[in-house]
């Protein structure tokens, strides 16, 4: 029988990490779904851990892959369910009732093309840190996505038979660029106004960031148009040179 969900987890060398994830799967009160682990050839414990932690619903394929994108393509081809989930190692739900709160939602609209809600941001230790900086808006459409990355990856729920596979030209930000056509494919889109993931805030690094960055201004550019792209980010730059005064004052030399 099919399942309602895919849970799909990519890993890689995760072994400190990817047992927050799976337990917070495991103790889902719904039960209708399957549990992809992807993990690309670890060096370190993370497929024993993942062994060790499966239940039924798990399936767990090791390979290489050519990055995460790549393998995130994998767990796609693999999937059964009518819905995907991405849930990255170290990432969780936000609680035991998070998966039957989804399916709700789905019944009580007739199977829509997205769902998607609130993501916290947490430490290692599980700790909340606070809300995700953007706050995901009660309307969406594939416009939304001008204003940035406005929906968490993983608190972003989209029907399987819409889905297409990641560009993995992109290296940082296939992501946004992937939620970008799924909204562009879906006829409707439907706000959970609850808090669906815990979000492992793992502090990426600068060079990484500006990459993520000029990669996602790029895609900006290819869907929404060169010049009102240029001119939505010509508003941060105020912003931008205060937060730097602000951070020279507090740091003086």
């Amino acid at each position: 029988m099919q399942p309602l969900f895919s849970i799909i987890t990519v890993c890689y060398n995760a072994a400190d990490t990817i047992a927050v994830t799976m337990q917070s799967v495991a103790l889902q009160t719904c039960r209708d779904y399957e549990h992809i682990i992807v993990d690309g050839a670890s060096k370190d414990s993370t497929l024993q851990i993942a062994r060790s932690l499966a239940t039924s619903c798990t399936r767990i394929v090791s390979e290489p892959d050519r990055g995460i994108y790549d393998a995130m393509n994998k767990g796609m081809d693999r999937a059964c369910g009518k819905y995907l989930i991405f849930l990255n190692a170290g990432d969780a739900f936000h609680a035991p009732d998070t998966l039957a709160v989804i399916a709700g939602a789905i019944m009580k609209n007739h199977f829509p093309g997205v769902l998607y809600g609130q993501t916290d941001i947490v430490d290692a230790e599980g700790r909340y840190l606070g809300p995700r900086h953007l706050i995901a808006p009660p309307k969406l459409s594939y416009k939304s996505f001008a204003q940035g990355m406005v929906v968490c990856h993983q608190a972003f729920i989209v029907l399987a038979r819409i889905a297409m596979p990641y560009n993995t030209r992109y290296r940082y930000s296939a992501d946004f660029e992937w939620c970008i056509r799924c909204l562009q494919h879906s006829r409707k889109n439907v706000y959970i106004p609850h808090t669906l993931i815990n979000y492992l805030c793992e502090g990426a690094t600068t060079a990484h960031r500006g990459r993520s960055l000029w990669e996602r201004f790029r895609i900006m550019c290819r869907y929404y148009g060169t010049v009102p792209t240029v001119a939505r980010h010509l508003r941060f730059i105020p912003r931008f040179l205060n937060n730097r005064r602000a951070m020279r004052s507090s740091h003086p030399q």
